[in-house]
């Protein structure tokens, strides 16, 4: 009687164990998720940039893009001229948005060259910048399916628009379609990273550049945000002290 008594308590406990184990680990596979609040803060990404690092970096740029009133440009007409579309006409005046309020951008797209793969936050972080122009009052975006598609009928590649005739061309074929242009927008995201130990800090910059269509004038503003890595809680302590923002 003792013995089996014995047995019956030991497979008790094992079985209790085994069901406390199992409810700790949450039954491998499965994920919670819930609906952020408006006043919850991003999360910190443990491994690379994320949402706390691209929004204020995007928020900023844009900002002090926008802050910037465009110069006054002679407005351009897209007819043809010795069989070269979009060239000027004889008066040298040619249609632009700006006679008739807000000047056109075209948002051509975004150049990663940084350390890090950004993945689907490269289109997030497109929408977010084009949606940021369009509530401009001195500013207006064309859709970037009409970029895109303007882009493949033309043959060119973003970077190649910063040659005359190309962007002639290219702001041609946007003309035909009923789309003026004024601006050229590109965006260009760095990186900058210091190791020590198994620590490390990158440093993460946005670049906006607006070029006028018509001049070859642009402006440049940037966004900078810095951000540490570690490998334990301690590391950020020892390398940026107790007080700093909340850990990945």
């Amino acid at each position: 009687m003792t013995r089996n008594r014995t047995t019956f308590t030991r497979t008790l406990v094992a079985g209790s164990l085994s069901i406390a184990v199992m409810a700790g680990s949450g039954c491998a596979g499965r994920q919670y998720g819930h609906i952020l609040a408006n006043n919850d803060k991003d999360m910190v990404g443990s491994h690379a940039a994320g949402a706390a690092t691209w929004n204020p970096l995007v928020d900023e740029a844009v900002a002090k893009l926008l802050s910037r009133c465009p110069p006054t440009i002679q407005t351009v007409g897209f007819n043809t001229i010795d069989g070269v579309p979009g060239g000027a006409s004889p008066d040298g005046v040619i249609g632009s948005a700006l006679a008739a309020g807000p000047a056109t951008v075209c948002f051509i797209g975004i150049e990663n060259k940084s350390a890090e793969e950004i993945g689907d936050f490269k289109d997030q972080i497109y929408e977010q910048i084009d949606s940021q122009i369009n509530t401009a009052e001195t500013f207006r975006g064309i859709s970037r399916r009409m970029v895109d598609a303007a882009l493949i009928e033309t043959r060119l590649r973003p970077d190649s628009l910063f040659l005359p005739e190309n962007r002639h061309v290219f702001a041609a074929t946007l003309g035909r379609q009923g789309t003026p242009v004024d601006y050229l927008l590109y965006a260009t995201i760095t990186s900058g990273t210091t190791d020590r130990n198994k620590s490390s800090q990158r440093d993460y910059t946005l670049t906006l550049e607006m070029v006028n269509l018509h001049t070859g004038d642009f402006t440049k503003e940037s966004a900078k945000l810095r951000k540490g890595y570690s490998k334990t809680r301690a590391g950020k302590w020892w390398n940026w002290g107790p007080f700093d923002q909340a850990d990945g």
